[in-house]
Protein backbone atom coordinates (compact mmCIF):
# COMPACT_ATOMS: atom_id res chain seq x y z
CA UNK A 1 0.00 0.00 0.00
CA UNK A 2 1.46 3.81 -0.82
CA UNK A 3 -0.37 6.12 0.29
CA UNK A 4 -1.66 8.95 -2.06
CA UNK A 5 0.13 11.77 -0.67
CA UNK A 6 3.63 10.20 -1.46
CA UNK A 7 5.76 11.20 -4.11
CA UNK A 8 7.32 8.86 -6.14
CA UNK A 9 10.25 10.48 -9.01
CA UNK A 10 10.72 8.54 -11.92
CA UNK A 11 13.56 5.82 -12.21
CA UNK A 12 12.00 4.51 -8.99
CA UNK A 13 11.24 0.29 -8.80
CA UNK A 14 9.69 -0.68 -5.62
CA UNK A 15 9.20 -4.09 -4.75
CA UNK A 16 6.15 -6.06 -4.25
CA UNK A 17 4.13 -5.90 -0.81
CA UNK A 18 5.61 -2.64 0.21
CA UNK A 19 3.85 -0.10 2.76
CA UNK A 20 4.77 3.64 1.94
CA UNK A 21 3.02 5.91 4.75
CA UNK A 22 2.04 9.72 3.96
CA UNK A 23 4.11 12.07 2.81
CA UNK A 24 7.31 10.09 1.96
CA UNK A 25 9.26 11.17 -1.27
CA UNK A 26 11.10 8.17 -2.68
CA UNK A 27 13.61 8.82 -5.77
CA UNK A 28 14.05 12.65 -5.18
CA UNK A 29 17.34 14.11 -7.10
CA UNK A 30 20.27 15.06 -5.64
CA UNK A 31 23.42 17.37 -7.03
CA UNK A 32 24.59 15.91 -9.95
CA UNK A 33 21.85 13.77 -10.10
CA UNK A 34 22.80 11.48 -13.56
CA UNK A 35 19.46 9.36 -13.46
CA UNK A 36 20.56 6.51 -10.74
CA UNK A 37 17.90 3.87 -10.62
CA UNK A 38 16.16 3.90 -6.79
CA UNK A 39 15.33 0.12 -5.58
CA UNK A 40 13.50 -1.01 -2.67
CA UNK A 41 13.21 -4.09 -1.98
CA UNK A 42 9.85 -6.31 -1.36
CA UNK A 43 8.32 -6.09 2.12
CA UNK A 44 9.16 -2.49 2.83
CA UNK A 45 8.10 -0.42 5.76
CA UNK A 46 8.51 2.91 5.10
CA UNK A 47 6.90 5.41 7.71
CA UNK A 48 5.33 8.96 7.46
CA UNK A 49 7.89 11.80 6.16
CA UNK A 50 10.74 9.53 5.06
CA UNK A 51 12.88 11.11 1.97
CA UNK A 52 14.49 8.30 0.37
CA UNK A 53 17.01 10.01 -2.41
CA UNK A 54 17.71 9.08 -5.85
CA UNK A 55 20.49 5.83 -6.59
CA UNK A 56 20.26 4.04 -3.18
CA UNK A 57 19.83 0.21 -3.75
CA UNK A 58 17.76 -1.27 -0.57
CA UNK A 59 16.98 -4.85 0.30
CA UNK A 60 13.79 -6.47 0.93
CA UNK A 61 12.38 -6.05 4.25
CA UNK A 62 13.55 -2.51 4.86
CA UNK A 63 12.31 -0.58 7.50
CA UNK A 64 11.97 3.30 8.49
CA UNK A 65 10.63 4.72 11.69
CA UNK A 66 8.84 8.85 11.18
CA UNK A 67 11.20 11.35 8.75
CA UNK A 68 13.70 8.96 7.99
CA UNK A 69 16.37 10.90 5.97
CA UNK A 70 18.48 8.58 3.58
CA UNK A 71 20.56 10.26 1.44
CA UNK A 72 22.01 9.04 -2.27
CA UNK A 73 24.04 6.57 -3.84
CA UNK A 74 23.44 4.30 -0.34
CA UNK A 75 23.97 0.23 -0.60
CA UNK A 76 21.34 -1.01 2.12
CA UNK A 77 21.00 -4.67 2.45
CA UNK A 78 17.64 -7.31 3.39
CA UNK A 79 16.10 -6.62 6.68
CA UNK A 80 17.58 -3.65 7.71
CA UNK A 81 15.95 -0.96 10.40
CA UNK A 82 16.53 3.08 10.44
CA UNK A 83 14.98 4.21 13.19
CA UNK A 84 12.87 7.93 13.60
CA UNK A 85 14.87 11.29 12.51
CA UNK A 86 17.96 9.33 11.41
CA UNK A 87 19.74 10.76 9.02
CA UNK A 88 21.96 8.38 6.14
CA UNK A 89 24.26 10.36 4.12
CA UNK A 90 25.35 9.27 0.59
CA UNK A 91 27.95 6.17 -0.41
CA UNK A 92 26.93 4.36 2.86
CA UNK A 93 27.16 0.74 2.85
CA UNK A 94 25.08 -1.10 5.51
CA UNK A 95 24.99 -4.77 5.69
CA UNK A 96 21.89 -7.46 5.93
CA UNK A 97 20.11 -7.75 9.21
CA UNK A 98 21.49 -3.87 10.80
CA UNK A 99 19.27 -2.21 13.07
CA UNK A 100 19.92 1.43 13.05
CA UNK A 101 18.23 3.32 16.16
CA UNK A 102 16.56 6.54 16.52
CA UNK A 103 18.04 9.52 16.15
CA UNK A 104 21.36 8.35 15.08
CA UNK A 105 23.60 10.13 12.38
CA UNK A 106 25.96 8.68 9.79
CA UNK A 107 27.77 10.20 7.45
CA UNK A 108 29.42 9.42 3.89
CA UNK A 109 31.43 6.62 3.55
CA UNK A 110 30.70 4.98 7.02
CA UNK A 111 30.93 0.71 6.60
CA UNK A 112 28.27 -0.58 8.54
CA UNK A 113 28.85 -4.86 8.07
CA UNK A 114 26.20 -7.23 8.83
CA UNK A 115 24.02 -7.46 12.11
CA UNK A 116 25.41 -4.97 13.18
CA UNK A 117 23.56 -2.93 16.05
CA UNK A 118 23.55 0.83 16.63
CA UNK A 119 21.63 2.52 19.66
CA UNK A 120 19.88 5.47 19.56
CA UNK A 121 21.65 8.86 19.25
CA UNK A 122 24.91 7.63 18.46
CA UNK A 123 26.60 10.01 16.34
CA UNK A 124 29.41 8.90 13.13
CA UNK A 125 31.89 11.57 12.33
CA UNK A 126 33.98 11.56 9.33
CA UNK A 127 36.01 14.79 8.66
CA UNK A 128 39.19 15.09 11.09
CA UNK A 129 39.91 18.41 10.05
CA UNK A 130 36.08 20.69 9.79
CA UNK A 131 36.71 22.87 6.96
CA UNK A 132 40.39 22.98 6.70
CA UNK A 133 41.75 23.29 2.92
CA UNK A 134 41.66 19.57 1.60
CA UNK A 135 37.97 19.43 2.25
CA UNK A 136 36.11 16.32 0.82
CA UNK A 137 39.70 14.39 -0.10
CA UNK A 138 40.51 14.00 3.65
CA UNK A 139 36.89 11.86 4.68
CA UNK A 140 37.28 8.45 6.28
CA UNK A 141 34.37 6.88 7.23
CA UNK A 142 33.53 4.82 10.52
CA UNK A 143 33.43 0.72 9.94
CA UNK A 144 31.25 -1.08 12.62
CA UNK A 145 32.25 -4.98 12.11
CA UNK A 146 30.20 -8.08 11.91
CA UNK A 147 27.30 -8.50 15.36
CA UNK A 148 28.99 -5.01 16.74
CA UNK A 149 26.79 -3.27 19.21
CA UNK A 150 27.25 0.81 19.83
CA UNK A 151 25.63 1.56 22.57
CA UNK A 152 23.58 5.02 22.95
CA UNK A 153 24.59 8.44 22.31
CA UNK A 154 28.05 7.32 21.39
CA UNK A 155 30.73 9.08 19.63
CA UNK A 156 32.57 7.54 17.07
CA UNK A 157 35.60 9.55 15.09
CA UNK A 158 36.71 9.52 11.50
CA UNK A 159 38.20 6.33 10.19
CA UNK A 160 38.00 4.38 13.16
CA UNK A 161 37.19 0.81 13.39
CA UNK A 162 34.68 -1.19 15.88
CA UNK A 163 35.65 -5.00 15.86
CA UNK A 164 33.38 -7.68 15.02
CA UNK A 165 31.80 -8.96 17.96
CA UNK A 166 32.44 -5.87 20.25
CA UNK A 167 30.48 -3.89 22.65
CA UNK A 168 30.82 0.04 23.13
CA UNK A 169 29.20 1.26 25.59
CA UNK A 170 26.90 4.21 26.35
CA UNK A 171 27.96 7.48 26.58
CA UNK A 172 31.65 6.74 25.13
CA UNK A 173 33.53 8.73 22.62
CA UNK A 174 35.93 6.22 20.17
CA UNK A 175 38.76 7.95 19.25
CA UNK A 176 40.68 4.78 18.67
CA UNK A 177 39.89 1.32 16.74
CA UNK A 178 38.29 -0.87 19.32
CA UNK A 179 39.37 -4.94 19.28
CA UNK A 180 37.02 -7.59 18.10
CA UNK A 181 35.05 -8.92 20.82
CA UNK A 182 35.89 -6.61 23.27
CA UNK A 183 34.24 -4.38 25.58
CA UNK A 184 34.93 -0.32 25.07
CA UNK A 185 34.00 2.69 27.36
CA UNK A 186 34.66 5.71 28.32
CA UNK A 187 35.96 9.16 27.12
CA UNK A 188 38.53 8.43 25.60
CA UNK A 189 36.89 4.65 25.18
CA UNK A 190 39.13 2.60 27.15
CA UNK A 191 39.25 -1.83 26.83
CA UNK A 192 37.32 -2.70 29.75
CA UNK A 193 37.68 -6.63 28.99
CA UNK A 194 37.75 -9.09 26.86
CA UNK A 195 34.58 -10.70 25.59
CA UNK A 196 34.45 -14.73 25.84
CA UNK A 197 32.29 -16.37 23.58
Amino acid sequence: MIATTVIVHPGVKIGKDCEIGDYCVIGCPHAGYNGEETVIGENAVIRSHTVVYAGNVIGRNFMTGHSANIRELNRIGDNVSIGTHSVIEHHVSIGNGVRIHSMVFIPEYTVLEEGCWIGPGVVFTNDPYPQSPPGKKQLKGVTVGKKAKVGANVTLLPGVVVGEGSLVGAGSVVTRDVSAKSIYAGNPAKLIRAIHY
